[in-house]
C-alpha cells in the first residue's frame, strides 16, 4: 500500500499537479472544568501513510508538535505539556534518534488555568510536521471562547473578531458536558514485527547453547515413557510447551507494568539508562565468553522441583519453570539483551519480545514429543554448543557499545567519536574471527584439534565484515550498518581522513550569502542571492525546498548527491538554493506578513519559504527539486523525493541541456 501510494504521489508530482497538501484535519473543542480551569480538546485525522510527529520527538530528529498560545501572558497558564494518545516509535538512521509519531489519529488534551478574569478567549497556534515520501510543515491557529465554550479553526490571529462573534453550529464546535474518552491507536506499531522476529531468532540460538540443547532429549523422553499413551505423551509436551511461553510472556508483562510505557518510551533516550544498559550487557557479555556463570539460587530450583512432582498441569507448569531457572546461566543474557531491547522501543515490545523468544524455545519440545523419530537426527552435545555460547558473547560485547555511543551523542561528549566506535566493533568482530579459526581457546572450550567447515565458513563471514568496517575509519560511508556507529558529522575528520573541507567544488572561494553544504556543495540559502550569482555566472539553478528535519532530504543528500555523476552536475553544472522551510529564525518585524494564498502570519525565514513554495508552485512538500534559469522560470517537471540514482540524475541532465539550449 505504502508503495502504491509513493508511486501515485510522484506520478502526480511529475506531472506538475502538485497541489497545496494538508493531511492532517482537526476538530477542538473547550469544557469548562471549573471556575478558573478549562480543558482545550484535539482530535487529528491523518491521511492514508501520512505520519504526524509527537510534541515529545528528541531534539535532533524530526519537528515536533509545539503548542503555542498568542495571548497567554497576564491572562492564563498552560498546565504542563499537553496529554496526548499513544504515539508509536521508530529508530531513524538518518538522524540518529527515535522519532516519536501518530498514525491515522491522534487526541491531544490541555488544562489551562484563568489568572485575568476579563479574557474572553483562548489563542492558540498548532504547529507540527507530516511526513510520508515528503514532508510538510504546517501552522494551524484556534480561538476558543470562554463565555459560549465555542471552538473554530481561523486562517489567523486577525480573524478572531469573526470566530468570537458567531455561534453558528456548523461552523463552531460545541463541547460536551462529558469528557470523550480518546480512542486507541489501532494502527499496529511495524518495530513490533522486528522486534518479534530477532526475539524469535535469539530463541533458537538459545537452544543451542549447553544449558537448554541437552535437556531436549531428556524431556521429550521423559514425557514419552511417563505418559499411558502417545496421546497423553503429545498433550504434556504442548502443555510443557505453552507453560514455557506463559513463563516468559509473563516476564514481558511485569517488564511492562512496573515501568510503563511511557516510562519505557522515555528511557530509550535517557544518558543514564544507556550507560546503565552499556555496563549489563558487557556482564552479559563476560558471561557468554567464560568469565563467571550468571545463576539464580539453587533453593529456588529446589522448590520448583519438589512442586514438578506434584503431577499433572501443575507439575508440568512447575516443570517449565525449572527449566528456566536452571538454563537462566545460557538464556539469563539473551533474555536480559532482548528486554533492554524492548525497553528502548517501549509499548508491547517487552511482550512481543517474551513471545518470540518462548515460541522459539518451546516449539522444539513440542515437536520432538509429537515426532519422537527426530531425536534419532539431532546432533550430539558437544564443545561445539559453547562456541555458539561464546559467538553470542562477542555480539553482545558489539551491542553494548552502541547504548554507550546514544549515551555519548545526548551528551555531545565526543568520548566516542565515529572513529573510536569502529575500531573498537573492528577489534571485537576480529578477535571472534580469530576465535572461530580455532586461534584463541576461553575458559570452557575443548581441546580443538579441527574445526568444521561450517566454523569455517563463519570465520570468514565475519573476516569479511572485519574487512568491510576497516574503510570506514578513513570515512568510507558503510550504509550497511547505518544506524549503528555516530554519524559522519560526529567524528574526528567529518569529511574523511586528509580531507579538512569536503566535497569537489572548484570555487576557489565562497560567494556572498553562500556557504558549504551537504557533500561540500556550495549552497545559497537565500532565493535572491542565490539567483543574482546564477546571473552572474550565467548558469542554471537547482531550486532545492527543503527542512533541518527532513528525514527524506537527508537521504536524498547523503544516498543520491554522493553519487559521482550527480555530485559533479550539482557541483559544476548549477546554483544550488536550498531553502528551508522549517528554519525559525524570525524575520525583522519590517519584513513580517500575512500570507495572501493562506492568509497565515508569515513570521520566520522558514514561513517566508514555505509560502514562496505554495504560492509559486502549488506545493508544501519536502524535499521538493526545481531546475530554473536565471530568471526563475522552470526549465523541466519539479519533482520530490527520487531515491533512484539514475532517475535524478536523468531529470538534473534534462533540465541542464534545456538551459544550455
Amino acid at each position: 500500500m505504502r508503495n502504491l501510494l509513493t508511486a501515485l504521489v510522484l506520478f502526480v508530482t511529475s506531472l506538475g499537479f502538485s497541489q497545496v497538501q494538508d493531511p492532517v484535519k482537526w476538530k477542538s473543542s473547550i469544557e469548562k472544568i471549573s471556575d478558573t480551569e478549562y480543558q482545550l480538546k484535539f482530535d487529528a485525522t491523518i491521511e492514508g501513510e501520512w505520519h504526524m510527529y509527537s510534541q515529545f520527538t528528541p531534539e535532533g530528529g524530526p519537528l515536533p508538535l509545539e503548542f503555542i498560545y498568542n495571548n497567554a501572558q497576564g491572562n492564563y497558564e498552560p498546565q504542563g505539556k499537553a496529554k496526548e494518545s499513544e504515539y508509536a516509535k521508530k529508530f531513524n538512521d538518518i538522524f540518529e534518534v527515535d522519532e516519536y509519531y501518530f498514525a491515522k489519529e491522534a487526541h491531544f488534551t490541555h488544562n489551562i488555568k484563568i489568572t485575568n478574569p476579563a479574557v474572553e478567549n483562548i489563542q492558540l497556534e498548532l504547529s507540527y510536521q507530516a511526513c510520508i515520501d515528503m514532508c510538510i510543515q504546517q501552522n494551524k491557529f484556534f480561538v476558543f471562547d470562554l463565555k459560549s465554550l465555542t471552538a473554530k479553526e481561523v486562517q489567523n490571529f486577525e480573524d478572531i473578531a469573526a470566530a468570537t462573534s458567531t455561534t453558528s453550529n456548523d461552523t463552531l464546535a460545541k463541547t460536551k458536558t462529558v469528557a470523550e474518552t480518546p480512542s486507541t491507536d489501532k494502527t499496529e506499531k511495524k518495530g513490533l514485527f522486528t522486534i518479534f522476529i530477532i526475539a524469535f531468532f535469539s530463541g533458537f540460538a538459545a537452544l543451542l547453547t549447553p544449558c537448554v540443547f541437552p535437556m531436549i532429549p531428556m524431556t521429550v523422553s521423559f514425557f514419552t515413557k511417563q505418559s499411558k499413551s502417545r496421546a497423553k505423551g503429545i498433550k504434556n509436551a504442548v502443555i510443557y510447551g505453552l507453560s514455557i511461553i506463559v513463563i516468559y510472556v509473563l516476564l514481558g508483562l511485569i517488564v511492562t507494568k512496573i515501568f510503563g510505557a511511557d516510562a519505557l518510551n522515555a528511557l530509550s533516550t535517557n544518558i543514564w539508562f544507556n550507560i546503565v544498559f552499556f555496563v549489563i550487557l558487557v556482564v552479559f557479555a563476560s558471561s557468554f565468553l567464560g568469565a563467571f556463570e550468571i545463576m539464580l539460587p539453587n533453593s529456588w530450583a529446589n522448590k520448583v522441583d519438589r512442586q514438578a512432582d506434584r503431577g499433572g498441569f501443575i507439575g508440568i507448569f512447575f516443570m517449565a519453570l525449572a527449566l528456566a531457572i536452571v538454563s537462566f546461566s545460557c538464556t539469563g543474557p539473551i533474555v536480559g539483551t532482548l528486554l533492554v531491547e524492548a525497553a528502548s522501543k517501549g509499548g508491547l515490545a517487552p511482550l512481543i519480545g517474551m513471545f518470540g523468544f518462548s515460541l522459539a524455545l518451546a516449539l522444539p519440545f513440542m515437536l520432538f514429543a509429537m515426532f519422537p523419530g527426530w531425536l534419532n537426527s539431532m546432533p550430539r552435545s558437544g564443545g561445539w554448543m559453547n562456541t555458539v555460547k561464546v559467538s553470542l558473547g562477542f555480539l553482545e560485547l558489539a551491542l553494548a557499545f552502541k547504548f554507550l555511543s546514544n549515551a555519548d551523542l545526548v551528551l555531545q561528549a565526543h568520548w566516542l567519536e565515529r572513529e573510536i566506535f569502529l575500531a573498537i566493533w573492528i577489534a571485537v568482530f576480529a578477535a571472534w574471527a580469530i576465535y572461530l579459526f580455532g586461534k584463541i581457546q576461553l575458559p570452557h572450550d575443548s581441546k580443538i584439534e579441527k574445526i568444521s567447515v561450517g566454523r569455517l565458513f563463519m570465520a570468514l563471514l565475519v573476516s569479511t565484515f572485519v574487512i568491510y568496517l576497516i574503510p570506514g575509519l578513513w570515512g568510507a560511508p558503510l550504509k550497511l550498518i547505518s544506524g549503528f556507529p555516530p554519524p559522519m558529522t560526529y567524528s574526528e575528520s567529518p569529511y574523511g581522513v586528509g580531507n579538512s573541507k569536503g566535497g569537489t567544488s572548484s570555487l576557489s572561494e565562497i560567494p556572498d550569502g553562500a556557504k558549504e553544504g551537504p557533500q561540500g556543495i556550495i549552497t545559497f540559502t537565500d532565493y535572491d542571492k542565490g539567483m543574482a550569482y546564477a546571473k552572474e555566472i550565467n548558469k542554471p539553478v537547482l531550486l532545492d525546498f527543503t527542512g533541518h528535519a527532513c528525514v527524506n532530504c537527508r537521504k536524498m543528500e547523503e544516498n543520491v548527491w554522493s553519487e559521482t555523476n550527480v555530485l559533479n552536475i550539482l557541483n559544476n553544472d548549477v546554483v544550488l538554493i536550498s531553502l528551508y522551510v522549517d528554519e525559525k529564525k524570525e524575520l525583522p518585524e519590517a519584513e513580517q506578513y500575512v500570507s495572501k494564498t493562506t492568509g497565515k502570519k508569515i513570521k520566520t525565514v522558514g514561513n517566508k519559504w514555505s509560502d514562496f513554495q505554495i504560492e509559486k508552485y502549488q506545493a508544501n512538500a519536502q524535499p521538493y527539486y526545481i531546475v530554473l534559469d536565471n530568471e526563475g522560470n522552470s526549465l523541466n517537471t519539479p519533482v520530490g523525493y527520487t531515491p533512484e540514482v539514475s532517475e535524478y540524475e536523468n531529470w538534473l541532465k534534462e533540465g541542464v541541456s534545456k538551459y544550455t539550449k
